[in-house]
């Protein structure tokens, strides 16, 4: 363990060529295609991209996946500059929710440290209660039974939300509630009542820390009270499941390093960062070019392979191997740049609250004897069962 990549990934100027992209590969069906890999739509890709994903580094840095319909982008120099490129937009980006601003403004006031009390008390809280009620069961689907329901518990939790509102706001996380909010029929009618109690009979939990004087001494606003509100909701959502569920099965799968975390729980984040490289929940991030850019035309799809880029031999030594010492497991599962996801924070703290409490209350946890599942998924990828004994 210890290893780290060969060096600093290219800037994109030296990762790009002249014209702004990675060498070019044809449209599908040229001759100049022939012996190129298949689609990303192939069956056998959606069982195991892996074997894609190393063609295309290795061969077709930038192709068109003409029934896939977009670009493919797999180099993680190459990727990290397309998400940092302005001329590479969300496919359909749309206004801008005007709490934006002021979550990323509260996180970073006075308000910051509160913020993060408030979040971690609540992941704590919740991961405890829910790694409590495994503790007399020969078996147990992590999966279903904590990953799937911890974050949007742990959310709930933090907000100050009773504990009823969690079925309800879990529906809402599981059916499209984004990181930046989303609009829910309901969430504002569910959160109003709330904000308004906290205004009047503030407490420690993180609607009571929003709805309090910032450092100028004014509050901020319903609407952006509202709008971070449904942030942090909709960062518990399926993403942050699917992550928690990579990160448990990696470590589950490596014994030795997870008695490691048992033994140096400062580890955790340097794990969770680790599984994010190796296994990124979301595989596939689709931008939109704003203008011609080399061979691809304006308005065209490029999907970003966060999964081949996060296992970049040119990046990352040996990539394949999980290894919670890597010294820089690099930045893009969350985004970067304009993209980065304000949901990070809460999805970290979800994890390292999920895994030492799994680890405090279930000291014995292991893999259940019999087949491992393997992660299911193509846009999305993660295990959808992970069987294990609790005791």
């Amino acid at each position: 363990m210890g290893a780290t990549g060969p060096g600093p990934a290219p800037s994109p100027c030296t990762a790009f060529d002249h014209q702004g992209v990675p060498p070019y590969a044809p449209p599908r069906g040229s001759s100049a295609r022939a012996g190129a890999p298949g689609s990303l739509l192939d069956p056998e890709t959606r069982r195991d991209p892996q074997p894609l994903y190393r063609s295309l580094r290795g061969a077709f840095p930038l192709v068109h996946d003409e029934p896939f319909g977009a670009w493919l982008v797999s180099r993680y120099a190459d990727v990290r500059a397309v998400l940092r490129d302005p001329r590479f937009v969300a496919p359909e980006p749309g206004p801008v929710p005007p709490h934006a601003g002021a979550y990323r403004a509260a996180l970073a006031s006075v308000r910051g440290d509160r913020v993060a009390a408030a979040l971690r008390a609540g992941a704590q809280r919740t991961a405890h209660v829910l790694a409590s009620r495994l503790a007399s069961r020969q078996e147990a689907d992590l999966v279903a039974e904590f990953c799937q329901w911890l974050p949007a518990a742990a959310a709930v939790a933090a907000l100050g939300l009773p504990y009823e509102d969690t079925a309800r706001v879990h529906a809402w996380c599981r059916t499209g509630l984004d990181h930046l909010g989303g609009h829910r029929p309901g969430l504002d009618a569910c959160l109003r009542p709330h904000i308004a109690r906290r205004r009047a009979h503030p407490g420690d939990d993180l609607l009571s820390v929003l709805c309090a004087p910032g450092p100028d001494g004014e509050p901020l606003p319903d609407e952006a009270v509202t709008g971070i509100a449904g942030t942090v909701l909709g960062a518990a959502g399926e993403t942050t499941a699917r992550a928690l569920a990579s990160f448990l099965a990696n470590l589950l799968d490596h014994p030795r390093q997870l008695d490691l975390i048992r033994a140096r729980p400062e580890l955790t984040g340097a794990a969770w960062a680790e599984s994010l490289r190796r296994d990124p929940p979301l595989q596939i991030v689709p931008r939109r070019t704003l203008e011609p850019i080399g061979p691809i035309p304006a308005g065209a799809t490029v999907a970003c392979l966060l999964g081949a880029a996060g296992r970049d031999p040119a990046r990352f030594a040996d990539p394949d191997r999980y290894d919670i010492f890597r010294a820089d497991p690099g930045d893009l599962a969350h985004g970067t740049g304009a993209h980065h996801c304000p949901g990070a924070p809460l999805a970290r703290l979800t994890a390292e609250a999920g895994l030492n409490a799994l680890l405090t209350v279930l000291p014995g946890l292991r893999r259940a004897p019999g087949p491992r599942p393997r992660p299911e998924g193509l846009v999305s990828r993660s295990p959808r069962t992970l069987p294990v004994c609790p005791r």
